[in-house]
């Protein structure tokens, strides 16, 4: 846990504040229809319920596939994430080399089994042919303090995914204090995480402006000393084209032009997808494609 021992792990409330002051100050006022593109590019288009099958995912995956047709002032959204039992579907019927295969892996949502478990889950679902993985922390012990364990579980899912995309899950919502969350991205960025991610979705709360802002600034923090750029993922009840401005001014403020593309932001959503069409198109809230 080097990595711990190399950078402060206290937040700076008042920092926390400037950044979103900023952030939301930098919010155009009205529609913005190449900004509204450009976040549709960076959505992990998500399906995580327990009523998911395969014909829901094929219908899914069907439209995906069509969107440049219905919409071709679109672009294609970032990747599909799903289940692992249901990556085989995606990897049949999806047929946009742009968009990727993510699945959850890991004993999704609470992340509560055993490792090897977990290993053999992600396996799993790369051999079906997923080509990004998001996992959770295993939080209860990172709360318990038992660092080492939470560092090499992670270290060693990735090294078993070889260049597979890993994203990790902080939940950052039972994460009471702003420390306990950068301290979260330092611990998973050291050990071998891709992106770090806000939230499951399955609890409450999900993504919150703070957390994403504590967790650009350990990115950042971590990109000056290092010179590697890690991935954000804010996830977890964003549901409307004001809040996904938020986060992508959020990143902006913090981390830069380089980051705004989807090698190094995403955004976890999915219901985000329909609200940005109907608002591009002006086909109102209520709009339904996916």
């Amino acid at each position: 846990m080097k990595i711990l021992s190399d950078f402060n792990t206290s937040v700076d409330p008042d920092e926390v504040k400037q950044h979103l002051k900023n952030a939301k100050a930098a919010i155009p006022q009205g529609a913005n229809k190449e900004l509204l593109q450009q976040i549709f590019g960076l959505i992990d288009l998500t399906s995580l319920s327990e009523q998911d099958n395969i014909e829901n995912i094929s219908l899914l995956c069907e439209k995906a596939n069509h969107l440049a047709d219905a919409y071709p002032e679109m672009p294609g959204v970032a990747a599909i994430c799903i289940y692992p039992e249901l990556v085989g579907v995606v990897k049949e019927i999806l047929n946009n080399p742009l968009t990727s295969i993510a699945s959850v892996g890991g004993g999704f949502p609470a992340s509560q089994t055993f490792t090897n478990i977990k290993v053999m889950e992600i396996e799993q679902a790369i051999q079906q042919g997923a080509e990004e993985i998001d996992i959770v922390m295993p939080v209860g012990k990172f709360l318990m303090d038992d660092l080492e364990y939470v560092e090499y579980e992670i270290h060693v899912i990735k090294q078993r995914m070889g260049s597979v995309l890993l994203k990790v899950i902080l939940e950052t919502g039972s994460l009471e204090k702003l420390s306990l969350i950068r301290k979260a991205s330092f611990l998973a960025i050291g050990a071998g995480a891709d992106f770090i991610k806000t939230s499951t979705g399955k609890i409450s709360p999900g993504a919150t402006p703070e957390a994403v802002v504590v967790m650009c600034c350990a990115i950042k923090d971590y990109y000056n000393r290092t010179g590697k750029k890690i991935g954000i993922k804010p996830a977890g009840g964003i549901s409307d084209t004001q809040t996904a401005l938020l986060y992508y001014h959020i990143v902006k403020e913090i981390l830069g032009e380089a980051w705004l593309s989807p090698e190094r932001f995403r955004i976890g959503a999915s219901r985000l997808a329909n609200r940005i069409l109907g608002e591009f198109f002006d086909k109102g809230h209520n709009f339904n494609y996916f």
